[in-house]
């Protein structure tokens, strides 16, 4: 098998098989944020718990992905594309038979190690099959993901609600079926080139002179994680608190994602034709005033208010992976575990400090406080470098 290139034209079908194992490993992951009222009720946790969950969660991450990338830039190995949405889609669903807060989080960990397993080699698969598009063909891999946080909590919510907790394991059915698939089209990861370095030469050698403007990049990343994983943490428990549904929790969270996947998707294409930095100004700039919306109209607004805030939170998330790759074109999975992994990992474990203090104060003025992150990050947006159009 030939060595795909970025000049190779965009080969579609690799394409979808990557979006799919995005989709499918991202789909289980879904099922946590939305249950955290039931695991609340029955498990008897407190904020600072439901915290750690999300910190945990998001720990496993950050120690897990740059590992990966590291692998995967040495190797040809589908072991990592194929295994990890296999290890979530057989442990997130046993969440409804946990008896006890150590065996729940045991469970959602082992479901964090397998999606974080494929998401360094896909992500730096992904513009060795896009051709001159990297830009769209990374939103579209990306949108696999935020799809699945769309429709995942609203099925997870209606079948809870209409079977009960208990009968979870049941739904690991769906995922084995598109696994049996993914056995049949995910393409062999292509190695980068690295497998005479070390952990640290190969970490140089993808780094090289331009490490200070990935660690922008990446810092800007983690703060934007911070304020979205806060909000996905802890909206859904404001709301219980207020008496809605678990099935409109769902579609809180549902509607939240999918603003992100549409979002994306444009920022996608549109960083193809003007570049980055006015997508990031204009979408962190707005980011701000769609939270604080979120947190204080009333009624059925909130389900507007939802899709706009992860439509505006959420839209920089390929073009951040996409800069990094480019300014490191060598080992693209070791940066795409920098950025999505390292970057959205550090940024959820201190979900765990919002959850402290949202026990001291309540969430709602905590998450006020959070919604300014997007904001305050323009200044940082400023020294990003610009993109280089082709």
């Amino acid at each position: 098998m030939n060595q795909v290139t970025e000049e190779s034209r965009l080969d579609a079908k690799a394409i979808f098989a990557l979006t799919l194992v995005h989709f499918t490993g991202d789909f289980y992951a879904s099922f946590i944020n939305p249950l955290l009222p039931v695991f609340m009720e029955q498990l008897s946790l407190t904020l600072t718990q439901v915290g750690l969950i999300t910190g945990m969660t998001r720990f496993l991450s950050f120690v897990v992905q740059p590992s990966v990338g590291y692998v995967v830039d040495r190797y040809r190995t589908r072991l990592f594309v194929l295994g990890g949405p296999l290890v979530a889609v057989v442990s997130i669903p046993l969440v409804g038979i946990a008896h006890s807060f150590i065996i729940l989080i045991t469970f959602i960990g082992l479901g964090a190690i397998g999606q974080s397993m494929f998401h360094p080699p896909c992500a730096g698969m992904v513009p060795a099959y896009s051709g001159r598009r990297s830009g769209l063909c990374m939103s579209i891999f990306l949108l696999g993901g935020t799809f699945a946080f769309g429709v995942g909590p609203l099925f997870i919510s209606y079948f809870v609600t209409t079977y009960g907790l208990g009968a979870s394991p049941v739904t690991m059915i769906f995922g084995l079926g598109l696994t049996a698939v993914l056995l049949k089209i995910v393409p062999v990861p292509v190695g980068e080139g690295l497998g005479n370095l070390g952990f640290i030469g190969s970490l140089k050698e993808s780094l090289g002179t331009v490490w200070k403007s990935i660690m922008l990049i990446w810092a800007v990343m983690v703060l934007r994680a911070f304020a979205g994983q806060s909000f996905l943490t802890f909206i859904p428990v404001l709301y219980a608190r207020k008496g809605y549904s678990l099935v409109s929790i769902g579609t809180i969270v549902s509607l939240f994602t999918v603003g992100g996947a549409v979002s994306g998707l444009l920022a996608g294409h549109l960083s193809d034709r003007i570049g980055y930095k006015p997508i990031f100004y204009v979408t962190h700039s707005l980011a701000t005033l769609s939270l604080y919306l979120l947190l204080s109209l009333p009624g059925k607004w909130i389900y507007p208010c939802a899709f706009v805030s992860g439509f505006l939170v959420l839209a920089t998330l390929p073009l951040g992976v996409v800069m990094a790759q480019e300014l490191a074109p060598k080992g693209r999975s070791m940066v795409a575990s920098l950025m999505m992994g390292l970057a959205f990992g550090t940024g959820g474990m201190l979900t765990p400090l919002t959850g402290k203090l949202a026990d001291t104060f309540s969430i709602r003025p905590v998450l006020s406080f959070v919604a300014l992150v997007p904001l305050l990050t323009t200044g940082l947006i400023s020294f990003l470098p610009g993109k280089v159009l082709k």
